[in-house]
């Protein structure tokens, strides 16, 4: 099999009706586990000592979550979790990497055999190319609309993962309108925009007099979302000593406020939502991990845009359309030709923002951020490593938004706050954190 054959979860077919994925094996050739061997029967098989990895392994060396490997449309991608000891092919350790064919892996003083197997695995897709407001024609993302009902009908815990700007509030708010609980609330917690001397009282509430300030009874999101839906958003981002008291609500249904010894039973589904993998977190020690084996029962990867350029258009022309305010609109060629080059890191979100500046200003060349911003093009550096570059990347275009937000406040922190929906003090450590002034302007 050439390695063109194993770039395979490309849909089979030119009605994108089928997700397949070629199936691969992993076989433990070094180590106290030697002869252990596991195949993959999903997209992603993950090596670690932690009893939720696939391939589990004994070896004291190797990490609760050490790394994965996920057959993509770029072939077979291996992916280290933050290891203690790392990764390694040969001499080099890997940070990410894909795999061409058979390799062999070092973990610690383990090491495992990967090999693609001459099998194509393929389900069928019966989701559409919509589902509760959100888009996409590409297989992964038809993919998630097929198994958004399913998981809309149950009460299960879900954890939704992806990149800043993929959608995984929509996802969640999707799932919560096409579930039984559709008529009690759906509730959001911003988990990254809470001070952290207020995150219990805003997830829990707190009683009058429960501490300085304190001068009402106040009512939190567990019990306002009673019925419904609690969405934790940015969930890697919850302070270390508030994820006990976060695990006991969520294995008790119960709370209780902040000055209160009685405690309240909760009916309430919980669907978290992160912008990046909580096993690195976990091995790190920033997130327990009680806590990620209590929220990870079921887990929904979004794909950023770049890994499904296809859906582009589609999104394109709806957005067109929604800032046109014409239903009949079509969203012209040359700014949909214009938009499918770009590399778009901010994913959906900035595509949005994009097609908006250009819809006001009515011209498809504008809907690049403006020169003025002082943000060049960001260049791609092979010799970093990956986490690093993604990170630049990230806060490349996080440098970007805030320019733009702030100038469309005409500079008011508050106004900016509220137009992003996020808290005034947060937004104003991340401007210090970039280096930017309430202007949007560098600080000397």
């Amino acid at each position: 099999m050439s390695d063109a054959d194993a770039n395979t979860t490309e849909p089979i077919g030119p009605s994108s009706d089928t997700f397949a994925f070629q199936r691969f094996r992993l076989v433990v050739v070094v180590g106290p586990d030697s002869g252990v061997e596991r195949t993959a029967e999903g997209p992603e098989l993950s090596i670690g000592t932690s009893p939720r990895s696939d391939l589990v392994l004994s070896d004291p060396t190797v990490s609760r979550h050490h790394c994965a490997i996920e057959a993509g449309p770029r072939g077979f991608h291996l992916r280290d979790l933050g290891s203690t000891n790392g990764t390694r092919l040969g001499h080099h350790f890997v940070d990410s990497i894909y795999l061409g064919g058979e390799a062999v892996i070092s973990l610690g003083t383990s090491a495992v055999r990967f090999e693609i197997l001459d099998e194509t695995v393929r389900e069928r897709l019966t989701g559409g190319e919509d589902f509760a407001g959100m888009l996409g024609k590409s297989a992964p993302m038809r993919r998630i609309f097929t198994l958004l009902p399913r998981l809309a009908a149950t009460d299960t815990t879900i954890l939704i993962d992806g990149e800043t700007g993929t959608g995984k509030t929509l996802i969640a708010e999707g799932i919560h309108r096409a579930s039984p609980r559709a008529r009690a609330p759906f509730v959001a917690v911003d988990c990254a925009s809470i001070p952290p001397t207020l995150i219990e009282s805003e997830l829990f509430g707190h009683e009058q007099g429960a501490f300085t300030g304190a001068v009402a009874t106040r009512i939190g999101a567990f019990e306002s979302a009673r019925g419904g839906t609690l969405f934790l958003d940015e969930i890697g981002e919850l302070p270390l000593d508030m994820q006990p008291k976060l695990l006991r609500a969520l294995e008790s249904r119960q709370i209780k406020r902040v000055g209160s010894t009685q405690p309240m039973n909760l009916d309430v589904r919980i669907i978290a939502a992160t912008n990046r993998d909580l096993r690195e977190a976990v091995n790190a020690g920033s997130f327990r991990s009680d806590l990620f084996f209590r929220l990870d029962v079921v887990r929904l990867h979004v794909p950023p845009l770049r890994e499904r350029r296809e859906d582009i258009p589609l999104m394109v022309d709806h957005f067109f359309r929604q800032f046109s305010r014409d239903p009949d609109a079509a969203a012209p060629p040359a700014l949909v030709m214009a938009l499918e080059r770009l590399p778009w890191p901010g994913n959906v979100r900035e595509i949005r923002a994009a097609v908006e500046r250009a819809v006001l200003l009515g011209d498809p060349h504008e809907s690049q951020p403006p020169p003025e911003s002082g943000l060049p093009d960001y260049p791609i550096d092979l010799d970093i490593p990956y986490r690093i570059a993604k990170q630049q990347v990230v806060d490349h275009w996080e440098k970007s938004y805030l320019v733009e937000l702030l100038r469309a406040a005409r500079g008011s922190i508050t106004r900016a706050a509220r137009h992003a929906r996020t808290d005034r003090n947060y937004l104003r450590e991340r401007l210090a954190r970039l280096g930017l002034s309430s202007r949007g302007q560098p600080d000397d």
